[in-house]
Order: C-alpha cells, then sequence, then structure tokens
C-alpha cells in the first residue's frame, strides 16, 4: 500500500514539473492574477480565462465548428469531383478499357470522333 502511494506522489511531482518547466503554471498565475485585479469581475470567469489565454469565445468557436463542418462538405464535394475527373481522364487515355459500343465492335466506327 506504500509503494501505490509512493508511485502515485511521484507522478504527481513529475507532473507538477512538467507544468512549471512548460510556463503552464507561469501563465495560468497571471491570467488568474489578472482576474483577481479586475475592480469589476466579468460575469464569466471562463470566458475571461480564454480570451486572456487567447482562446475563442464559445461563439467564436461555435462559429469555427459550424465552419469546419461546411468546409468538410465541400472537401468531400471536391474530391467526389476529382475521382470523377481521373477517372474520366483515365478512359479518355485508354479507349480499349471502356466497354466495346455497338459501332466500335462491329468496326465500323473509329476513335476519331474522340479528337473532334
Amino acid at each position: 500500500m506504500m509503494r501505490y502511494r509512493e508511485e502515485k506522489e511521484a507522478k504527481k511531482e513529475a507532473f507538477r514539473k512538467y507544468l512549471e518547466s512548460s510556463g503552464v503554471v507561469d501563465s495560468l498565475t497571471k491570467v488568474l492574477v489578472s482576474l483577481y485585479e479586475q475592480n469589476d469581475k466579468p460575469s464569466s470567469a471562463i470566458d475571461f480565462i480564454q480570451q486572456k489565454l487567447g482562446g475563442p469565445t464559445v461563439s467564436e468557436y461555435e462559429k469555427l465548428q459550424a465552419e469546419l463542418s461546411d468546409l468538410r462538405i465541400k472537401y468531400n464535394e471536391l474530391l467526389a469531383a476529382h475521382q470523377e475527373t481521373c477517372k474520366k481522364v483515365d478512359e479518355l487515355k485508354n479507349p480499349r478499357n471502356m466497354a466495346p459500343t455497338k459501332e466500335t465492335s462491329d468496326g465500323e466506327g473509329s476513335n476519331d470522333s474522340l479528337y473532334e
């Protein structure tokens, strides 16, 4: 049981050192001091902290999420169009891979119509 506590304390200490060395503790301290020193306390401490740390507000975040969703839809549409275009280019480059039509199977048709 003692060994478990020692391991747990060692993990906590390592995490604390990590936060200190990466500047997280200093940044949070500065933001919290700034909040403390505000004469008129903001209605939302979380929004204040996010703003001071450079994060988007809730409305900005929602707007960015909607934009991301729209861009994903547009990306998928463009990807599908690109794949279809590549398929058509491959068919034009390799006409023998296409299914034969009645004209080409009878030997009457020619591939000249592709270039008109």
